[in-house]
């Protein structure tokens, strides 16, 4: 399939690891020039190297999500180098589980933090309005471009001790909806991830009979690899998907119809 996306100009938030780390790697195959952005840069001249040898052209910035000046930074450095942004995939985000309330013995023995609540909402939601805020005009100044957004399974339909975290993906998937009314008209396309079970660093911690548990709730029978929504990225991006807009692509493995 030609996906008409070499020579693109991508920005992939969140690209140091896992989901992240893989799109701007599969975008790269497809001979994008990718704009890898992270907090975490330990391994940025590693990222670079992939990139290239993937087919790609390849730059990797310590870039806050969170920060609106370290943004427009990044932002600068993309359109200097490349003169025009083509495609964003907000994929950064960050977990930190616990219930609204614990209770034990007829007390309250926990409950979410302010600082675990608002960490969360600041990165995967503020994050993904902040950037796309950002991007959006130089966009509508080069005629159109593609807005894909992470999402999530559990941001359909709720998940035990993450509040924070369902809030922020299904608010995203609020953003996407609104976004694709408001920016259609700009030639822009809007879309969504919504990633199942996926094996990425942040699975490290769960216990394998918890894993297990994952895969069997998965019709498909095993957890997703990173790959599996990089794909999907490529594909939302590409000429193929021209006139997908304003959705919510399930990456899942069925999860959602096992629920």
């Amino acid at each position: 399939m030609e996906t008409g996306l070499r020579g693109k100009v991508v920005i992939v938030t969140g690209a140091a690891a896992g989901i992240g780390r893989a799109t701007a790697r599969c975008f790269a195959e497809e001979g994008a020039r990718v704009a890898a952005w992270d907090v975490r840069d330990s391994e940025a001249e590693l990222i670079i190297q992939e990139l290239r040898a993937a087919g790609g052209e390849g730059v990797f910035r310590a870039v806050s999500v969170t920060e609106a000046g370290s943004i427009q930074s990044g932002i600068e450095e993309v359109l200097s180098r490349w003169g025009g942004i083509d495609v964003l995939v907000n994929n950064a985000g960050i977990v930190r589980d616990a219930q609204l309330i614990k209770w034990k013995d007829g007390c309250v023995v926990s409950s979410m933090s302010d600082n675990d609540f608002d960490g969360v909402v600041s990165v995967n939601l503020k994050g993904v309005f902040l950037v796309t805020r950002a991007v959006v005009p130089h966009m509508i100044s080069r005629g159109g471009g593609v807005i894909l957004s992470a999402s999530s399974v559990v941001g359909l339909y709720g998940n035990f001790g993450q509040g924070n975290y369902v809030a922020t993906k299904a608010g995203v998937i609020g953003m996407t909806r609104t976004w694709a009314r408001e920016l259609g008209r700009y030639k822009i396309r809007v879309n969504a991830v919504a990633p199942g079970f996926i094996a990425t660093d942040m699975l490290k911690s769960i216990p394998h009979k918890v894993l297990e548990s994952m895969s069997a709730r998965t019709p498909l029978g095993r957890l997703g690899r990173p790959e599996d929504v990089a794909a999907a990225y490529v594909w939302l991006a590409s000429d193929a998907a021209a006139f997908v807009h304003g959705a919510v692509l399930s990456v899942d493995g069925g999860l959602v119809l096992g629920t």
